[in-house]
């Protein structure tokens, strides 16, 4: 499981290691996403845009944006404004 800081409604997902490492660990924040609370903001780190998981966050009914925090770490962010 990725390490997830929780505050309030913030769930905060630094993936950018593991990505780097190699490992896919979409299933796992997915399986989180579904879990997680209405209203829950998810807030996830990766070393590169990560247009597949922007897709999968898309086919569950969410908007994810993707900004460019420095060159090698990007943020994706998403409400989760429903029961998936």
């Amino acid at each position: 499981m990725p390490n997830i800081q929780i505050e309030n409604q913030r769930a905060v997902i630094d993936i950018r290691e593991r990505v780097l490492k190699g490992e896919h660990p979409r299933r796992e924040i997915l399986n989180f996403v579904k879990s997680a609370p209405v209203g829950t903001i998810i807030e996830i780190h990766l070393p590169h845009r990560g247009e597949p998981l922007v897709a999968n966050f898309q086919s569950l009914g969410m908007n994810a944006i993707v900004n460019e925090i420095e060159p090698g770490h990007f943020r994706l962010m998403a409400i989760k404004l429903n029961e998936i």
